[in-house]
């Protein structure tokens, strides 16, 4: 074989990222500084929040959303069983339980007619995991909420630049909480964000991210001077952004536009080569969905692993590379071990995780790359020709 490797993705980086990376590293500020101050501004302003709060990672800002909204031991959490697991994760980490439910095969998030159904009394928040970049409907979760006190976080790891009905994901719900790991659109190598419209719930989290500082005490009867210091009144974390990241986030930033858009021609283009292969489905909902693209996947309508696999090893033959969708939470071994959770308790999740596939999407992808992945595949189901 000649033809080089494809990748699932890749950042795109140049010289903008070194540039400012040299701009920070020259002014001597490298840990939490102005230029996370910038990029926590310009993040909550591409997501209409008037909050938005930097993070290790998005598991750490699902953590400290989960803290900061008050969810603890005896509260109930709802989430779809078909995603990464930490939007699970995040209710074990404070004591809560887990609640799963089952997903729409057709756009992989929760299903809204399922929701209702799984609301008990103990229930305290739904994670609306907005999975590949495709909006859950949060108006309709509100819905089936009603009147109950139950707070929304939206799990917008895979969804910078998403809309739902033209509105940006993140600030829908109570909080929205994003990912900059390398596989995301914008990356800063590792790296999460807070987003909220709450100014209680953004004081709570800056303070937790950052060993639970509380600021000065007021009533001190000391005269100020460099001998005061930071009260502590809660049990915080390290889970700050350094500015090293942030400035690789800003130039980011600048491209942002264009590679969302190069992504949304991308995906576009494999609607068109694939929509008609039989037995295949793709994750066309329409120019006006508001779909990020972070992921492209398709999915095997006949549900079957052995098949998907060896879809999947006769790509990687050709130098093509995927993987899997995600993952059915509740059978993975933690979860099936604590709650005895079965394959048969969540089928439609079980059937996704069996049966999709996500197919290579990177900047500067070529018509000849994707036609080259398109060709491969529809060898691989049987619908091609390899002559």
């Amino acid at each position: 074989m000649t033809d080089k490797p494809l990748p699932l993705t890749f950042p795109s980086f140049d010289e903008r990222e070194i540039a400012l990376l040299r701009e920070c590293l020259d002014s001597l500020w490298v840990t939490q500084g102005p230029l996370v101050e910038r990029f926590e501004a310009q993040i909550a302003g591409l997501h209409d929040a008037r909050h938005a709060l930097s993070t290790t990672s998005c598991t750490s800002a699902l953590h400290l959303a989960m803290l900061g909204l008050g969810v603890g031991p005896g509260d109930e959490v709802i989430v779809p069983a078909f995603t990464w697991v930490t939007s699970a994760s995040c209710a074990e980490y404070v004591g809560a339980r887990p609640v799963f439910v089952d997903v729409d095969p057709v756009t992989f998030n929760l299903d809204l007619d399922k929701l209702a159904g799984a609301i008990s009394a103990r229930t305290r928040a739904i994670v609306a995991v907005h999975l590949f970049g495709l909006a859950v409907d949060i108006d309709a979760i509100r819905a089936a909420i009603g009147d109950r006190e139950i707070f929304i976080v939206e799990d917008a790891a895979c969804a910078i630049g998403t809309t739902l009905h033209g509105r940006p994901v993140g600030a829908l719900g109570d909080c929205g909480c994003f990912s900059f790991h390398p596989r995301k659109v914008v990356t800063t190598g590792e790296g999460g964000m807070v987003t909220t419209n709450d100014a209680a719930l953004a004081e709570r989290v800056a303070s937790l991210r950052n060993h639970g500082a509380t600021g000065i005490d007021a009533n001190n009867p000391e005269e100020p001077g460099p001998w005061t210091m930071a009260t502590f009144n809660r049990l915080g974390f390290n889970l700050r952004m350094s500015d090293i990241q942030a400035a690789v986030g800003l130039a980011q930033l600048e491209k942002f536009p264009a590679l969302l858009a190069e992504r949304r021609a991308r995906a576009a283009r494999y609607n068109a080569l694939l929509g008609a292969c039989g037995g295949l489905q793709v994750p066309d909902h329409g120019a006006a969905s508001g779909h990020a693209y972070q992921s492209y996947v398709v999915r095997l309508q006949t549900g079957d692993r052995a098949r998907r696999n060896a879809v999947m090893k006769q790509l990687a033959q050709a130098g093509i590379s995927t993987r899997a969708g995600a993952h059915a939470v509740p059978v993975l071994g933690y979860y099936r071990d604590k709650y005895g959770y079965r394959r048969e308790d969540f089928p439609l999740a079980v059937g996704c995780e069996d049966s999709t596939i996500t197919l290579p999407l990177f900047p500067g992808m070529t018509d000849a790359d994707q036609d080259r992945v398109v060709e491969a595949l529809l060898i691989a189901l049987g619908q091609g020709s390899a002559a």
